[in-house]
């Protein structure tokens, strides 16, 4: 699936990462994993998207979190 605006294709996300996502959303809690397609829906901006991407391709680490101020929390796992 192609999604404008992002600077990574889904494949290439989702073969580099596990993304976890916790947290508060809509006064809903989650804690799941999901693919590229959750974590648009979730965060729910291309741009915050592909900066979450970005840092997590450029610090090569193994788990790499992000907390955003809305209470969700986005970690990133190498495969």
């Amino acid at each position: 699936m192609y999604y404008q605006n992002l600077k990574y294709s889904t494949k290439e996300i989702n073969a580099n990462f596990k993304i976890k996502v916790s947290g508060e959303s809509n006064g809903r809690k989650v804690h799941k994993l999901v693919g590229v397609s959750g974590l648009v829906d979730l965060v729910g901006d291309n741009d915050l998207v592909n900066t979450l991407l970005k840092k997590a391709f450029n610090k090569g680490l193994d788990k790499v979190e992000h907390k955003l101020r809305r209470g969700l929390k986005v970690t990133f796992y190498a495969c």
